[in-house]
């Protein structure tokens, strides 16, 4: 990468690092409500397996597609970054108008299929986008976003067999934070390294360090091409840790505070921040002046235009759960409490 390009991959990673911190503190202020799961110390997957997939074909082009954790995926994908602060705080300017919340994020003009809540879930659906892609035959590709906890659910083994069987243009990134919740990975997964479950699917996979933004863009590099190229499906894992609590309502105490300690010295902020400073391309001076910019970014511009956003109206509650002009013949029944049939 250029020195440009790896400030402004700096830059991107400070911004997304403190987005989810002042989230944080919105939520202890009561601004924000429900779950809300942060992406903190995990930056660097995101943002490099993105960057990677976009920098051939543009923002927005590929489908994406991921969990709960997932504001830092929407933003990096095309979905402005005020618009999901927004949803966050329930508002009609939200990306999904204030009714998703943290859980929920969507952008489909910039192809950003969505958070989704439940563990597991995204696998059949980046199928099913994959799928559209090779039926287009207009070179997108499906990236799929999830955890180590989701590859033990059922959905993960149907897909990676019909990915496989399919030769499915979708590119699997497990963001592998050793914990599914508050369950270490040694006690509920017989194959700890992840990347070697995909051997009985045939799908290519390898294993690395999350921390390390260059390293997930060259293996992201790689990856990208086997599958924009037709070749199927690969699987991508990296290792990383989430500095925060499962959600805000997670202590996090099942953790020593060495271990944490041991993930912080491997902070992929600070790494890539120590490489520019030690070849000259970045002072601390420069440094701190970053930090500060995009502090006042997100306080003066972000926050801002969140809080004084407006409300949902409570006569819309319903706008959006039927279609706006409804065919008669079934949405009578339904809000009558019968059957509809079609």
């Amino acid at each position: 990468m250029s020195k440009t390009d790896r400030k402004r991959l700096l830059r991107e990673m400070i911004f997304y690092r403190r987005f989810e911190e002042r989230t944080f503190e919105a939520y202890m202020e009561r601004k924000i409500g429900g779950f809300l799961h942060l992406y903190s110390g995990q930056e660097a997957v995101a943002t490099g397996v993105l960057q990677m997939v976009q920098a051939d074909r543009g923002i927005g082009f590929d489908y994406v597609i991921t969990g709960y954790r997932d504001h830092i995926h929407a933003i990096k994908s095309g979905a402005p970054a005020r618009e999901v602060m927004a949803e966050l705080y329930g508002k009609e300017t939200g990306s999904s108008k204030g009714r998703g919340g943290s859980m929920h994020i969507f952008d489909p003009s910039a192809h950003f299929m969505g958070g989704y809540a439940l563990v597991g879930q995204p696998f059949p659906l980046a199928a099913g986008l994959a799928l559209a892609c090779k039926h287009q035959r207009e070179g997108r590709i499906a990236v799929c976003f999830l955890g180590d906890g989701a590859n033990n659910q059922g959905t993960f083994h149907e897909t990676m067999n019909m990915a496989s069987i399919w030769k499915l243009p979708v590119l699997f990134v497990c963001e592998n934070n050793l914990y599914a919740i508050g369950t270490a990975i040694e006690r509920s997964t017989a194959v700890l390294d992840q990347y070697q479950r995909l051997g009985a699917y045939k799908i290519p996979a390898s294993q690395h360090s999350g921390q390390d933004i260059e390293i997930v863009m060259e293996a992201t590099r790689s990856a990208v091409t086997h599958v924009r190229n037709g070749n199927g499906p690969y699987f991508l894992e990296f290792l990383t840790y989430r500095y925060r609590g499962h959600s805000m309502s997670d202590s996090g105490a099942y953790r020593s505070k060495e271990e944490v300690t041991d993930w912080m010295q491997q902070d992929p902020i600070q790494i890539l921040a120590t490489r520019l400073i030690h070849a000259n391309e970045l002072t601390e001076g420069e440094l701190k002046d970053l930090e500060q910019e995009v502090q006042n970014e997100i306080d003066n511009d972000i926050i801002k235009f969140a809080e004084e956003s407006p409300e949902p109206r409570v006569e819309d509650l319903t706008k959006y759960v039927f279609e706006d002009n409804p065919d008669p013949r079934w949405i009578g029944p339904l809000r009558a409490g019968g059957e509809a049939h079609g």
